[in-house]
């Protein structure tokens, strides 16, 4: 074929559509939500109390939020550690989506604490016995990695399209030499800054459940276990495929862009066994702990815990065990939605729906205010996504210049 070479390149779309637009509206009403929280405080905007300190913002925007980036540090590790260099077309998206991910989960647990303008304190208030300050300060740790990680793209961007006009022009060969310097630079260090983004993932991913841990019997049997730091970790690397081809498949499809159906198979080949040993904690926690017995009352923990497994878990891993659903863009599109949905129930049943205070005067409920909030970071964060691709090189296109002829000096320039 005579375009077979894939090469990061921005894409060439408009930028508004009907779509985008929705995205705009949910994201300036979430906005507003946000502005009202900064100056008339949390408790003019959400539901939360004494009694439930925490709610959608901490299960969804923070735990789910964190678990969903984990595409992040799973391609990397497959791409970049393990050296499967087929598939580098995917690492960029996945990349953009964990930083992009973790910048917003940054975001919300500033809104969440209540003086929101003391977030800076984890960075000289150590306390080396806490689950929750190893967790903020991995997440800030790991958030910085992800931007140096990232840096090579601004550079492959912008060398040789360095266009400062009037008095600024005289910037031009500075500013050209500096991200010349940068991308040496980084080239010779990046593969210390990949391992150090694997590790600090499985670090706080697992410390989020360590939280929860903490809560002893506040949290229904269902979901509370001692293993619960190894079936958080084990969570979050199910997701981190699932999440690059519900990524992948959404932005060819908004983009109007064939999907690389080859990769995204061969990545989804890997999902069940993840699954599987999930799935093999998961029911052998239970059964060690007795806690199946709670199955066999009809509640909401009992009918959350079994949507979450069945839906979220079991038929997901039947699906991609089928070579049907493998080779189907649509089909694929859907097991991975499964896990996704699966994940992001796990967090919000741990963090919300097990969660039950031993002097609770009521029940919580999501406000308007927090539900706002979280769709509107949500939308955000789908429209920063889309203004990235559209500039930047993510998204592996066709290369126009490359021929047959050119193969040959394309592998000796790589060598």
């Amino acid at each position: 074929m005579m375009n077979s070479y894939m090469k990061p390149t921005p894409v060439s779309k408009k930028f508004f559509t009907p779509g985008v637009i929705v995205l705009v509206v949910l994201a300036i009403n979430g906005l507003t939500f946000l502005f009202a929280r900064l100056v008339f405080g949390i408790g003019s905007v959400t539901n939360l109390n004494n009694q439930y300190p925490w709610g959608i913002w901490i299960g969804i925007d923070v735990a789910a939020g964190v678990a969903l980036a984990a595409g992040g540090f799973t391609t990397a590790a497959l791409g970049h550690v393990i050296h499967r260099t087929h598939y580098q077309d995917i690492v960029r998206p996945a990349l953009l989506t964990a930083l992009l991910g973790y910048t917003f989960v940054a975001l919300s647990v500033s809104m969440d604490i209540g003086r929101w303008y003391y977030i800076w304190h984890p960075l000289i208030m150590w306390n080396g016995t806490s689950a929750l300050f190893e967790v903020g300060i991995c997440v800030m740790i790991y958030m910085t990695v992800l931007y140096i990680e990232f840096l090579p793209i601004i550079t492959e961007r912008f060398i040789n399209h360095v266009h400062l006009r009037g008095i600024l022009s005289t910037l031009n060969r500075p500013v050209e030499k500096m991200l010349l310097l940068l991308d040496r630079g980084l080239s010779k260090v990046m593969f210390v800054f990949i391992i150090l983004g694997v590790v600090l993932s499985t670090l706080h991913q697992s410390s989020l459940g360590t939280l929860m841990i903490i809560a002893g019997p506040k949290m229904h049997p269902l979901w509370q276990t001692p293993v619960l730091p190894l079936l958080f970790l084990l969570s979050a690397i199910s997701v981190g495929f699932p999440m690059v081809i519900f990524e992948s498949i959404l932005a060819s499809r908004s983009f109007g862009l064939k999907p690389e159906m080859k990769i995204l198979s061969s990545l989804g080949t890997m999902v069940a066994p993840i699954l599987g040993v999930y799935l093999a904690f998961k029911i052998g926690d239970m059964f060690i702990r007795e806690t199946f017995v709670y199955l066999t009352e009809f509640n909401t923990a009992s009918v959350m815990f079994v949507i979450e497994v069945l839906f979220g878990v079991i038929i997901p891993l039947r699906m991609f065990l089928s070579k049907e659903v493998l080779k189907s863009p649509l089909w694929l599109f859907i097991a991975s939605s499964l896990v996704i949905f699966g994940v992001l129930l796990n967090r919000i049943n741990n963090f919300v729906t097990a969660y039950t205070p031993p002097y609770s005067f009521g029940s919580y409920f999501p406000s308007i205010g927090e539900i706002s909030v979280t769709i509107g970071f949500a939308s955000l964060l789908i429209l920063l996504y889309r203004i990235i691709v559209l500039n930047f090189p993510i998204i592996s296109l066709p290369d126009k210049h490359y021929t047959p002829h050119t193969k040959f000096a394309i592998k000796g320039s790589e060598q």
